[in-house]
């Protein structure tokens, strides 16, 4: 099927792998796929998955992105985007990440859910992913941009997975119903300091409507979620960049906290 596909889809595929390949940011991708064509950008981000899977890269579940209002409105956009999770992003709590790992990291504070069993339905209720809930996790997602100055339109950042970057996860499991999804609040820290707050309120309204809405949309295309799948349900504050030898840690009410450390340029200080 991908070689039904318009030459430029994959001319913007083959810019995002040699950006991501190289650590040098490639220019936005909107011209070659449409600024807001979401079925060409997922196109796009297909072509790019399956590569990756081809190489031998693990998916182990996705994530949401575009969940707050402010950011909607900022791309002119009415709903979020998902991008696809891969087991080498995963980071354990407090994991250093390699100077140059990334291009342009950004962090942001979110609820994970873990999946127990399948969601294979184009319409999902509540109860169906309230069952096939697991347990919940405190996460941060590092986003990562492979477009030069985070100079993105809708179709830039769906086709570049969603801005997906790496992900760490905390380590003791919360069961569904023992935490306040939308009152939780959340403070997110570097070096102590306060750099994002927000409350789960801040995900869509709720993360199980997020999470509601990506078992349905994944479906209806044709790669539904399954057990075992992490979702990352989208951002709790605003997002925060981040420098090298950075420690951010998110603590989430009823959650715990995970924390996201970045390791000394080259020739830093130690």
């Amino acid at each position: 099927m991908s070689n039904q596909l318009k030459p430029s889809y994959h001319e913007a595929a083959r810019m995002l792998r040699q950006a991501a390949s190289s650590g040098q940011p490639c220019a936005p991708v909107r011209n070659l796929i449409g600024t807001s064509d979401i079925d060409a950008a997922y196109a796009v981000q297909r072509l790019n998955n399956d590569y990756q899977i081809e190489e031998g890269r693990r998916l182990v579940g996705s994530k949401i992105g575009l969940t707050s209002p402010a950011v909607q409105k900022q791309l002119g956009v009415n709903q979020p985007d998902f991008g696809r999770l891969f087991a080498d992003m995963a980071l354990c709590d407090g994991e250093e990440i390699a100077a140059g790992r990334l291009i342009q990291p950004k962090v942001e504070a979110e609820i994970v859910l873990v999946l127990e069993h399948d969601l294979p339905h184009e319409k999902h209720t509540l109860a169906d992913l309230i069952r096939a809930t697991a347990y919940l996790l405190p996460a941060i997602e590092i986003v990562d941009s492979r477009i030069a100055g985070w100079d993105i339109s809708l179709a830039d950042t769906i086709a570049d997975n969603a801005s997906c970057g790496l992900f760490v996860l905390g380590n003791r499991p919360v069961q569904l119903k023992d935490l306040d999804l939308l009152g939780c609040g959340m403070v997110l820290e570097r070096a102590g300091e306060p750099v994002s707050v927000g409350a789960g309120a801040a995900c869509l309204g709720n993360p199980l409507l997020a999470a509601l809405w990506l078992a349905d949309t994944l479906a209806q295309r044709g790669d539904a979620l399954k057990a075992g799948d992490i979702i990352l349900t989208g951002a709790l504050g605003p997002m925060v960049a981040a420098s090298a030898g950075d420690v951010f840690t998110a603590r989430i009410e009823g959650l715990g906290q995970v924390s996201a450390r970045f390791a000394h340029a080259a020739g830093g200080t130690q």
